[in-house]
């Protein structure tokens, strides 16, 4: 059998597997899910300079007793949930076994 002929056996072996078994064949990311990783990405690229500039903020009100305490415990509360969201949306799927 010459190497030509064994590589074009190959070929088509691969080709028809690839029909047979399309899991195989189409063993690729979803778009939607590597949509939502990038949006998250760029939420939370623009949210982490903001959060700073917020708990400036708030550390400065307080300084000056200008704000109520329930203010500085949403900001903090919010800043959790925002960076927290991936492992919050795990432990939610985890607990319906989805």
């Amino acid at each position: 059998m010459s190497a030509r002929y064994a590589g074009a056996l190959l070929r088509g072996g691969a080709g028809v597997a690839s029909c047979v078994i399309p899991a195989l064949a189409a063993a690729q990311a979803s778009p939607f899910l590597t949509g939502a990783t990038a949006l998250q990405g760029n939420i939370l690229a623009w949210l982490t300079p903001i959060a700073v500039i917020l708990v400036m903020a708030l550390g400065a009100m307080a300084m000056a007793n200008r704000m109520s305490w329930g203010w500085c415990i949403g900001a903090i509360m919010g800043i959790a949930i925002a960076f927290g969201a991936p492992q919050i949306v795990t432990w939610v799927r985890g607990m319906f076994g989805v």
